[in-house]
């Protein structure tokens, strides 16, 4: 009797440690499928569903067995909510910088006169240079080891975001503000360039056309105006998105710090 009791005590304590594995996973597989379908690139809308269903997959088993150990809520909806909101929180920061880029994009379009141009090509109409730019920045970062850096910020939230707990909106909402700010603060640094080249284009033209009233400056400046911006992007590209990356780097690094 007393080996059956044994047993039944190893097999009652392996199933507990199994439950505990398995509530374990299935937070994790929560807070990483919410993540997953804000990440740039890998939660597109070109993006098929099994394709993101396995790398939720593959992201869970490789967070999961680092989070076994970790003190746990009892079971219930609470805690998947929480999960799903902190999942949320991480991807949106993460769109935050990739809306950076698109903001850029559309002001450097009105400046340029080159907002029709590569319109329509991605799900989300874009004027002019914003496909452009959010395929670059999405292949930089991925260039740059996005899956493994994700893997990491997930890692990270933990010490911040407890598993199934709530975050607390006030913090939450200073964060976002901050975020939010920071992401507008640099769309409007990678556009400046071609803002300022554009004022001084037009104040030059204008200035013509009061010396010369008889030349039609509409005729001579839109198309010198278009060529001059993709003369100026094809320089300035690659320092935009150096100065970019830097920034999404920064977040990735730190991401719970409340830009100033």
């Amino acid at each position: 009797m007393t080996g059956v009791k044994e047993v039944l005590a190893d097999i009652a304590a392996l199933l507990a440690l199994t439950e505990a594995y398995l509530w374990t996973t299935v937070l994790v597989f929560i807070r990483v499928g919410a993540v997953v379908a804000m990440l740039p690139g890998f939660g597109d809308a070109a993006v098929p569903q099994r394709v993101k269903l396995a790398l939720v997959i593959a992201f869970t088993m490789l967070v999961a067995p680092l989070r076994a150990e970790s003190d746990l809520p009892p079971p219930g909806f609470l805690p998947l909510a929480g999960e799903a909101a902190a999942g949320l929180i991480l991807g949106i920061g993460l769109r935050l910088l990739f809306l950076a880029l698109q903001t850029a994009a559309a002001i450097i379009a009105q400046a340029t006169t080159l907002s029709q141009l590569f319109a329509g090509a991605a799900p989300e109409p874009q004027p002019a240079i914003g496909n452009l730019f959010l395929i670059a920045g999405t292949a930089l970062a991925l260039h740059l080891g996005l899956p493994v850096q994700a893997a990491k910020l997930i890692l990270l939230s933990y010490d911040i975001l407890p598993a199934g707990g709530v975050p607390d909106a006030a913090l939450l909402a200073d964060w976002g503000v901050g975020l939010a700010a920071q992401s507008f603060s640099l769309a409007f640094s990678l556009a400046a360039p071609f803002v300022i080249a554009s004022m001084i284009y037009n104040l030059a033209l204008g200035a013509i056309n009061r010396a010369m009233p008889q030349l039609a400056v509409s005729m001579v400046g839109a198309p010198a105006l278009t060529l001059g911006g993709l003369a100026l992007l094809a320089v300035a590209t690659p320092l935009l998105l150096a100065v970019w990356l830097e920034a999404f780097q920064a977040f990735l690094a730190d991401p719970f710090t409340v830009p100033k």
